[in-house]
């Protein structure tokens, strides 16, 4: 998980700030000496934690906060806004060309993950602004990189221009025709690059630039490679003037350095984060919700979005009312199941709710080999089994089992999983909710 290392340090930091009470100021120079060691060993940049921790400092030993009442909180709050501030306060979206198609040339380093994260940004903008996307090869060096970009354009349905070894710069222009020719209001460049600058690499991107002015230059930078993502951030930008930055491989950096290091550089905002190898692992970055997350207070927006693009809202209805109506069969249950594995681990999931520990999750997650057998077993029953699982006896169990592969044992264990679900639903339907929901004999949290 992004930032676990970080998360975990802070946290402990802040526990011991609660633990105090009023707080004097020798309290909170010990706290940022371990804040400013803790941000360090994230990698991020020296001269960026000299000045957050400085302005951290200087806010936090102001007399509104050594005198307040929760002074703890009120330094908790403090560090939320400034690493907001950090990472560039709210998520900056893509421009969109005022005269079609709107051109996004991505550039990077060989291996930071232009080609796929390309192909999620041009299925991202589809869905979520309506665009109908061009890939483009225009990386010529690299063996199979124009087959990869087809691979990905395939799995997504989006078509990939390319011809061949032909001139980048010729492939960029013949590009823009075409798109403007068969209705493609958004061309993605998938431009070439090096395991180092050199200036032959920042030549060709100038020329391309030059050819097919683009709408937005957004670099690709691994996020696992820490600092020296921040420096390949900051030699593009003086070379050619970028636009905004795409993270990848967020998900598997614990220390997180780059994303708070390179706003702070560069300037320029990032706007994607890719969270995931899978092709719809793409988020768009909102520094205020993954400040909430380095500081254990949760991403209930990200989750309810998540949530949103897992959950056909007509189905949710109608799921809704069958559970009302106490009709949820064990076909619901396993496409419940399967929606909820679309929306990523549960640790990933835990990691969106304040107060949840994720990393006492962590590798948690529904079990593909364990929805495999679920479906193995749903299939295997009439339809008269699935609406009434009570009729299942001990020999239409065997045949089940022999059915699906399995052993009747799994049968019972998913049969009570099940029962499980029909009895909390009994008692929602009946009223009898939990004293947290209900405004008897208290507020309860919705009261």
């Amino acid at each position: 998980m992004a930032f676990e290392s970080l998360s975990e340090k802070l946290n402990t930091v802040f526990k011991r700030l609660r633990g105090r009470g009023r707080l004097k100021e020798a309290d909170i120079k010990e706290a940022m000496r371990e804040v400013r060691l803790a941000l360090l060993e994230a990698d991020v940049g020296f001269k960026v934690v000299r000045d957050f921790i400085k302005t951290v400092s200087e806010r936090s030993l102001g007399a509104d906060v050594l005198e307040s009442l929760t002074p703890a909180q009120m330094v908790v709050k403090i560090v939320n806004e400034e690493l907001c501030a950090l990472m560039g306060k709210e998520n900056e979206k893509i421009t969109i060309a005022s005269k079609p198609p709107t051109v996004i040339m991505l550039i990077g380093l060989q291996g930071a993950g232009k080609t796929t994260n390309g192909a999620k940004l041009a299925a991202y903008m589809r869905s979520h602004n309506g665009k109908n996307p061009l890939l483009v090869a225009c990386d010529i060096y690299r063996p199979a990189a124009i087959l990869q970009l087809q691979t990905v354009g395939k799995q997504l349905d989006i078509p990939v221009f390319e011809m061949g070894t032909a001139n980048p710069v010729e492939i960029a222009k013949a590009s823009v025709k075409h798109a403007v020719k068969n209705g493609n209001d958004l061309v993605v460049l998938d431009t070439a690059g090096r395991l180092h600058i050199d200036e032959a690499l920042i030549n060709e991107l100038k020329a391309v630039k030059a050819a097919v002015p683009p709408t937005e230059i957004l670099l690709v930078v691994d996020a696992m490679t820490g600092q020296d993502a921040v420096n390949a951030a900051s030699a593009f930008d003086e070379a050619l003037g970028i636009d905004g930055i795409f993270l990848t491989k967020l998900d598997g950096d614990a220390r997180g350095g780059a994303a708070l290091s390179v706003r702070a550089v560069t300037g320029k905002p990032i706007k994607f984060s890719g969270t995931g190898e899978k092709l719809d692992q793409i988020e768009p970055f909102h520094p205020d919700r993954m400040a909430s997350r380095i500081l254990g207070m949760g991403d209930v927006l990200t989750l309810i979005e998540k949530a949103e693009q897992a959950f056909d809202e007509k189905q949710a209805q109608e799921m809704a009312e069958k559970l009302m109506k106490n009709k949820f069969t064990l076909s619901d249950y396993y496409e419940q199941l399967t929606q909820v594995k679309s929306m990523g681990g549960i640790a990933d999931i835990a990691g969106m709710l304040p107060g949840m520990d994720a990393k006492a999750l962590a590798g948690a997650s529904i079990d593909n080999d364990v929805l495999v057998k679920t479906e193995a077993i749903i299939l295997s029953m009439t339809q008269a089994e699935r609406d009434h699982p009570s009729i299942l006896n001990s020999s239409r169990k065997k045949r089940i089992a022999a059915g699906s592969g399995t052993a009747v044992v799994d049968i019972n264990r998913l049969l009570k999983q099940f029962e499980a679900m029909q009895a909390m639903t009994k008692q929602i339907t009946k009223g009898k909710l939990p004293a947290m929901f209900s405004k008897r004999g208290g507020r309860g949290i919705f009261g």
